[in-house]
C-alpha cells in the first residue's frame, strides 16, 4: 500500500524553525497551479532555506544510512541483554522499541531509572521502552549507555 500524500514535518527543519510539507508524485501535485491553493505560512523563503540547509545536512552526511548501521549495532546490543523483563526488541534507524513484559509492569518506571541514569527514553504503550537517540549518535556513546540500560533492565 503507498499513500497518495505524505504530509512531513517536525525535524524537517532539523528543529531550527516550523516547516512541513507534502510528498506526492508529479502527476497528483500537477493538479496544483500557481495561486489554486495556500496556507497561512506556505511559501515562507526563511522556512524554505532553513529546510533546504537540513535536507542538504541529511543528504551529505548520510544521515539515513548511519541511522540504519547505528540502529542495526544498538538493537543488536539490546538483544544480547538478558533481563526477565523483556519480551522483545524491535526497531527501524534509531527508532527502537524494547517491549517488557505485561508482568513487569508499566515502561515508565524503567524511563525514570534510565534518566536518573542520565538517559532519555520514552515509555509508549506502557509497555514500550521507545529509544530515539540523535542521527549523529556513535558507537562509542551506545556502548556508554548500554551498561546502563542493562542496569535498569535488571531491576526488580
Amino acid at each position: 500500500m503507498r499513500p497518495d500524500i505524505t504530509v512531513i514535518g517536525k525535524a524537517l527543519s532539523g528543529g531550527v524553525y516550523p516547516v512541513s510539507a507534502i510528498l506526492a508524485d508529479a502527476e497528483l501535485l500537477g493538479l496544483f497551479t500557481s495561486g489554486e491553493h495556500g496556507s497561512t505560512f506556505g511559501g515562507n523563503p526563511l522556512a524554505a532555506a532553513i529546510a533546504r540547509a537540513a535536507i542538504k545536512v541529511l543528504t551529505d552526511e548520510k544521515l539515513s544510512e548511519r541511522a540504519a548501521e547505528m540502529g542495526e549495532y544498538f538493537v543488536e546490543r539490546l538483544t544480547e541483554i538478558p533481563s526477565r523483563h523483556v519480551k522483545e526488541v524491535r526497531g527501524r534507524g534509531l527508532l527502537i522499541g524494547v517491549e517488557l513484559k505485561k508482568e513487569s509492569g508499566g515502561a515508565r518506571r524503567f524511563c525514570e531509572a534510565l534518566q536518573g541514569k542520565g538517559i532519555l527514553a520514552k515509555e509508549t504503550r506502557e509497555h514500550v521502552i521507545r529509544f530515539a537517540p540523535p542521527l549523529v549518535i556513535d558507537k562509542k556513546t551506545i556502548d556508554w549507555a548500554l551498561p546502563r540500560i542493562r542496569a535498569v533492565l535488571n531491576i526488580k
